[in-house]
């Protein structure tokens, strides 16, 4: 059988999107080929977007080694632009249902007709899990030889887990390194963002993802960052994150949502799926 999908990415934070009437059986396994750098297409992620129409879907995605994410702000856009192409239009509002529960789009069209802008929600964000912090760190150092020189962190669940560490300088943290030496410590995984104040109601962040690795953005890491530094008084509630791939806006005001580019790639044909 061949089927159709299309590649996107929010802010370089890549993704494959299958727009399909049901999950695969094989979903995981499809995720880890398709996702390969050298060997697939190449992506961070596989989104399947199941049933629904041009105003509300279920979303389902994979990481790029198959373990199952709750949720993603820069996946929901990719999602909402791959839905709102297929249909010809250049506007949607869309009721995406995750595994995080259900999260509102709005898209609209842009002067590039390979870039929509798009506003999700983000739902809440409670309270993520509790780490030994002196044993995390004093494991970190032994396995790394590096000293994270993090001023202070927080965690946090916005559906998925996150690890907001402070730090002078984002840019000097090895995340191949000292990512996946924090996550192991972490039964369930977790999202690790290291994050500095920039500017005005501006932050600068850097993250290693939980089933992905180094990105070059994370929209829920920029959400939950806004929260946490907004509880400690170093922003406002209207925060512009810088990533490597670009600038997302928070909004922490009633509804917290985050507004962003998706970018359509090109569409693939795969056979034999």
């Amino acid at each position: 059988m061949s089927v159709r999908i299309s590649k996107h990415h929010g802010l370089g934070n890549d993704f494959l999107v299958w727009l399909t009437t049901a999950l695969p059986d094989d979903a995981a396994e499809l995720a880890v080929s398709l996702c390969a750098r050298r060997t697939g297409i190449g992506a961070d992620g596989l989104i399947f977007g199941i049933g629904g129409d041009s105003t509300e879907t279920t979303m389902r995605l994979f990481n790029a080694d198959g373990s199952q994410a709750e949720v993603s702000g820069n996946g929901l856009r990719c999602l909402a632009q791959a839905i709102a192409r297929q249909n010809c239009l250049v506007a949607i509002q869309l009721d995406v249902a995750t595994l995080a529960g259900v999260r509102h789009c709005s898209l609209r069209a842009t002067s590039d007709p390979q870039i929509a802008d798009v506003t999700a929600e983000m739902g809440t964000i409670g309270v993520g899990p509790t780490p030994n912090v002196d044993d995390l760190m004093a494991s970190v150092v032994a396995e790394t030889n590096t000293v994270p020189e993090v001023t202070r962190f927080a965690t946090a669940d916005i559906g998925n887990p996150h690890l907001i560490c402070e730090v002078a300088e984002p840019d000097k943290i090895d995340l191949h390194v000292v990512g996946p030496a924090i996550e192991r410590h972490f039964t369930a995984g977790i999202n690790v963002s290291f994050v500095k104040v920039s500017g005005q109601d501006q932050l600068d962040l850097r993250v290693w993802e939980r089933g992905a690795g180094v990105t070059s953005a994370c929209g829920t890491a920029a959400t939950v960052a806004s929260h946490i530094f907004h509880r400690w008084g170093k922003v406002g509630s209207s925060v512009t994150v810088r990533m490597p791939g670009g600038q997302a806006h928070v909004n922490l005001k009633d509804k917290i949502t985050l507004r962003g580019p998706a970018t359509h790639v090109g569409d693939i044909s795969i056979a034999d799926v």
